[in-house]
């Protein structure tokens, strides 16, 4: 085994889980818009959005998926992980106020290429899934 593959972190086991919960706000609505671009009126426009299906403003999908992220960079599998793919399936609008709990789970691991599959869930305040999809990474 070469000095650099020695110097790299255990992978997680499959089975392994990590979660995190953070509270949606006004605030973080309207920085993700700012950042992506995104200032469709459902996000920001509360008239607007009282005209929707969704009686109210609801979070940007990707805001809500961007827990993900910072659950896989941040503790599973953690720093030096490297996003390769992510399938997502929105299910339950995410409204300010909900409290957003992601959780990811180890599904599979290729050792030789370091590569992990993940399962990864956002669930609100009820209990009801809002998000669910499978993220693909490189581990480092």
């Amino acid at each position: 085994m070469s000095a650099n593959m020695t110097s790299l972190p255990p992978l997680p086991a499959i089975g392994a889980r990590a979660s995190r919960s953070r509270v949606i706000t006004e605030q973080d609505i309207v920085q993700f818009a700012n950042v992506s671009g995104d200032h469709n009126p459902i996000h920001l426009d509360e008239a607007y959005a009282l005209q929707t299906p969704f009686k109210g403003r609801i979070a940007h999908g990707f805001l809500t998926a961007s827990l993900i992220s910072g659950l896989l960079g941040n503790e599973l599998p953690g720093p030096g992980t490297v996003y390769l793919g992510q399938t997502l399936k929105f299910l339950v609008p995410v409204s300010i106020g909900d409290t957003v709990t992601a959780s990811v789970e180890v599904t599979a691991v290729r050792e030789d290429k370091r590569l992990l599959t993940l399962r990864t869930d956002c669930v609100n305040q009820e209990g009801k899934l809002v998000l669910t999809g499978e993220a693909t990474v490189l581990y480092r």
